[in-house]
């Protein structure tokens, strides 16, 4: 790995991926030559087209360029999601190509940046954007690696210098373990994964690991079971009304904006804003701040950045907005997501009936919590339940959309397939739709929002 910048080539292997194609872009636009594989066309292989990288979406291995087949100057990435028997990664591995996860790469610029991460089960990707977005608006010369499509940027990487880097930390395979961060930041633990840790208390581990290879300070959520006395560095809490290191307070909404006050260590700031809905939001602001003025940063400039932050695609994204129809965007897949989105929407439009679209991600994480998907999607007026969206995994035997829809204690539920959703949607006659899920229901948003644009 010590030798990547004499390597000319890296083929990316999931290129298409939200952590995969921002390092995809980084390398491009530092003069290599990229190409890679993904499963579908999506916006993003567009984007990367565009730029100059060839993308394919079979897997085979003739159509990898010949420029690619030279081990010597080769570098191979893949994702933990690809299968295992993808003939294209087999043909790497057994012609002994250098073939590394994406991990590794993120832990080598890690290593050699002053590094600055953020980990957690939910919050990650808005308060990396966020730092990343602070960063940048305070003149340092940052790049950010991001788990999402920045609205402010229109991408997924923030691109400035190699001096300081902001990583998204990412507790997925334990992948987060490889980096080097010298400040970061946990905003969450709850269970997730569980078909990769078995347990919860493996997964509280493996922050507490991750907490202890931070060089400099490590900012909590407060209440979160990580004992400060177990590390070296400084350990620091944020949270809301609870009395936090860094801590908000006087919450108030206007006209969909979030103000709130912000206690810090040494100092208060008033009247701090946000654009943002929830206030879940609220949380991933102050986390950011509470990163960025460890970093250096003063309140006042950290301020001024965050009323310009304009949000993630996919994150509570409005894509229409008028009096008698509202369709809402989100990735929320995991039922404390689920839970946040409902609460936010509630708050917003407290006197229209509100009907979420799901799709469930993975046949594993709809059954480890049925109970708490029934209970974080009965938080709606009405639900419309798509099949579960396999990614990396098999069917599991009795684990299936009807018997999670079984489940939720709502009057009006129903299962639709893609085919049927936009009648589906139609019957239900709610003036605001949230779409949520990590499968490939994002890609139906675009189809249900053109269909409502035009009968409107």
């Amino acid at each position: 790995m010590d030798n990547i910048h004499n390597i000319h080539n890296i083929y990316f292997v999931g290129i298409g991926g939200i952590g995969m194609s921002s390092l995809a872009f980084y390398f491009k636009s530092n003069g290599k030559n990229i190409a890679g594989y993904d499963k579908t066309p999506s916006d993003i292989t567009v984007s990367l087209a565009e730029k100059g990288v060839q993308v394919h979406f079979e897997d085979a291995v003739n159509l990898i360029a010949d420029e690619f087949k030279n081990k010597e100057n080769t570098l191979v990435v893949y994702t933990p999601a690809i299968p295992k028997n993808h003939t294209e990664l087999n043909f790497f591995f057994n012609n002994n190509f250098n073939v590394v996860k994406r991990s590794e790469i993120l832990g080598e610029i890690t290593k050699n940046s002053f590094s600055l991460a953020v980990a957690g089960t939910h919050g990650k990707t808005t308060t990396s954007t966020m730092l990343g977005h602070i960063l940048h608006e305070a003149g340092v010369n940052a790049t950010s690696f991001l788990g999402g499509i920045s609205e402010n940027y229109n991408s997924n990487l923030i691109l400035g210098g190699t001096e300081v880097s902001v990583v998204e930390a990412d507790e997925f395979d334990r992948s987060f373990l490889k980096l080097s961060p010298n400040i970061a930041c946990i905003t969450s633990m709850d269970a997730d994964h569980l078909d990769i840790y078995g347990d919860s208390t493996e997964l509280e581990k493996s922050f507490k690991d991750f907490g202890a290879k931070v060089t400099e300070k490590l900012i909590v959520k407060k209440g979160l079971p990580i004992d400060a006395l177990s590390f070296a560095i400084d350990v620091l809490t944020f949270g809301i009304d609870e009395n936090a290191d860094y801590n908000a307070s006087n919450i108030k909404i206007e006209n969909g904006a979030y103000i709130f006050d912000v206690k810090t260590p040494t100092e208060i700031i008033k009247e701090v804003k946000i654009n943002l809905p929830g206030k879940h939001n609220v949380l991933n602001a102050v986390a950011a701040l509470a990163m960025a003025n460890s970093y250096g940063i003063s309140l006042p400039v950290i301020a001024k950045a965050l009323l310009s932050f304009t949000g993630i695609k996919r994150r509570f994204s409005y894509k229409i907005k008028t009096d008698n129809l509202v369709l809402i965007d989100d990735y929320a897949h995991h039922p404390t997501e689920i839970t946040a989105v409902a609460n936010a929407v509630r708050e917003m439009y407290p006197l229209k009936k509100i009907v979420g679209v799901f799709q469930p991600h993975l046949f594993s994480r709809t059954r480890d919590f049925s109970d708490d998907f029934a209970k974080s999607l009965s938080l709606f007026d009405e639900l419309i339940l798509l099949d579960i969206y396999p990614a990396r995994e098999l069917p599991i035997e009795g684990i299936t959309a009807a018997w999670l829809l079984n489940k939720v204690s709502l009057k009006y539920k129903q299962i639709s397939s893609k085919e049927n959703l936009y009648n589906s949607i139609l019957k239900s006659k709610a003036q605001v739709i949230v779409m949520i899920g990590a499968g490939d229901i994002g890609e139906l948003v675009k189809e249900i929002k053109n269909k409502l644009t035009s009968e409107n």
